[in-house]
């Protein structure tokens, strides 16, 4: 259970405690002056006594406007000076310091509550010096010099040890509030923190398997289509040119096989198996499998080296595609593919013995994808043959390829 701070509640507790301090030094006055003042006077003390005692409780619990209360504070100082003139003790200086105590829970600045004590001291000094006069007539002069400056030094050192007593301990409080609001605000914007860390690992993994399902449907949906084209092509050649037939249905073959290892490599990142795999070593079980499906042969130069999941799949889809293009367009029977780190780039040069190109490159779905999404990554890709010359395709990333997003 957390403790909740009222403030009202303990506003409350403060002024009743000074109304209860109040009514005991009232009674104690009242106690000794029973034997040492005539009836009549005696009665006055209990009326100015319990008038106080009103005037503090109306002041504290009634009254709100600031003006108000100040009439209120007068006449409490105008029935404590009534009060020592009928008791004759220095009982004054605490009854000054209980009523401005209360008066000094009622301002909110250091500034107004020194001025209030400086108001306090000048009425006390007039209250008690013009008591003690009237008191001490029958006194010489140096007799009753001496008892009221000792009697006034007394009663001022008591509201000035007040003023500073209920100065440290407002201070104290609005420390403590202010350090209240402050560890709610803290628990309230920590609160805050982690709601929006929940919702951004929420979106990112929503973003992430975005990410993964547009893969899936660039490539694997591309290789599938692709198969589908190179199938139907061989049932119209199969009795017409077998030769042809065979070399679609080997195409296709080549496009099945990388739609499934780009399909299980989808499958491993859903399933949260991100683990980074040597690049060269991917690389080599993907010529070895080109070989064994479609019968051409294939010289490498393939250094081994670990570089981020994205670099990873970026180069092994376009080596298959790569190699699906040398086979299906330009009839290419032998392939050549190196792949180098140098430190700080990374490089991937394929070329086949292909039928080349008449011109310009005309870049279809795969080769546009291809160099786009080396651009993405901040590095290039270069197309170059000529007729019957063969095809070269030369691939540069940065170390690691740069993390791109929506890609």
């Amino acid at each position: 259970m957390k403790f909740r701070f009222n403030q009202q509640k303990l506003t409350d507790y403060l002024r009743s405690a000074l109304i209860l301090v109040l009514l005991g030094v009232e009674i104690l006055l009242c106690a000794e002056a029973i034997y040492e003042i005539n009836s009549e006077y005696f009665v006055a003390l209990v009326c100015c006594c319990v008038v106080l005692l009103i005037v503090e409780a109306v002041n504290e619990f009634v009254l709100r406007r600031f003006i108000l209360k100040a009439v209120f504070y007068t006449i409490a100082a105008l029935l404590s000076f009534a009060i020592c003139l009928l008791t004759g003790n220095s009982y004054l200086a605490v009854i000054y310091c209980i009523v401005l105590t209360g008066l000094y829970c009622t301002v909110e600045t250091f500034k107004d509550r020194t001025i209030l004590f400086g108001c306090g001291c000048g009425l006390y000094f007039i209250s008690f010096v013009g008591s003690r006069l009237i008191i001490e007539r029958s006194l010489s002069i140096y007799q009753a010099l001496v008892a009221t400056v000792s009697g006034l030094f007394g009663g001022l050192f008591a509201i000035l040890l007040d003023y500073v007593v209920v100065q440290f301990i407002i201070k104290y409080y609005n420390t403590n509030k202010e350090l209240s609001k402050a560890l709610a605000a803290a628990d309230k914007s920590r609160e805050q923190l982690e709601a929006a860390y929940e919702q951004l690992t929420v979106t990112r993994l929503y973003e992430e398997r975005n990410r993964i399902a547009k893969d899936i449907h660039d490539n694997a949906g591309h290789s599938m289509t692709t198969v589908i084209m190179q199938t139907e092509a061989a049932k119209l050649l199969i009795d017409k040119n077998p030769e042809e037939a065979k070399a679609r249905i080997i195409s296709a073959n080549l496009q099945a096989k990388n739609a499934l290892e780009q399909m299980r490599d989808s499958v491993h990142l859903l399933a949260g198996n991100d683990k980074i795999k040597p690049v060269g070593e991917e690389i080599q079980n993907i010529i070895v499998q080109t070989m064994d499906g479609t019968g051409v042969r294939i010289r490498s130069d393939i250094a081994d080296f670990e570089t981020s999941e994205q670099t990873r799949r970026f180069l092994c889809n376009s080596l298959k595609e790569l190699f699906s293009n040398g086979i299906r367009h330009g009839k290419a029977s032998a392939f050549y593919v190196e792949l180098a780190n140098n430190g700080s780039i990374i490089k991937l040069l394929v070329s086949d013995n292909g039928s080349g190109v008449s011109g310009a490159v005309k870049e279809g779905f795969g080769l546009r994808g291809i160099r786009e999404k080396a651009e993405k990554m901040g590095g290039t890709c270069c197309f170059t043959g000529e007729e019957d010359e063969g095809f070269e395709v030369t691939i540069i990333l940065p170390d690691g390829g740069a993390e791109v997003k929506n890609d």
